[in-house]
């Protein structure tokens, strides 16, 4: 997976967005105001920071040298995910639960305005 076709499938979700809090080249993926998704996407490996069940995210840590717990992140929810060391389908895989998780924590009536074309 490229970096342009990370930034494409993180903005193909309902009402995401990519802003710059932090620095220039740090994309950070919100939707309604949380984040789901940190990337430098011009970094070489190219790494995105996403949330996760903490039970997953122990046992994905487990299984794949290309996942770490999250980086400047809450640890416990959080793993930092090397996109060049998966395949294109788990990272896809990965980023959707990251979105899904978050959007799953906010409020009923925002989530019901997710679901409003």
């Amino acid at each position: 997976m490229t970096p342009e076709q990370l930034r494409a499938f993180c903005l193909g979700f309902n009402a995401a967005v990519e802003e710059f809090p932090f620095t220039p080249q740090t994309s950070v993926f919100k939707v309604m105001g949380k984040v789901f998704a940190l990337s430098a996407l011009d970094a070489e490996p190219l790494k995105v920071n996403l949330k996760c069940e903490p039970e997953l995210a122990v046992r994905l840590r487990e299984e794949h040298a290309a996942i770490v717990p999250g980086y400047h992140m809450n640890k416990r929810h959080w793993n930092t995910v090397t996109v060049s060391g998966l395949p294109d389908a788990l990272v896809r895989e990965l980023v959707e639960d990251s979105y899904d998780l978050v959007v799953a924590g906010l409020p009923r009536a925002e989530r019901l305005r997710l679901d409003r074309p």
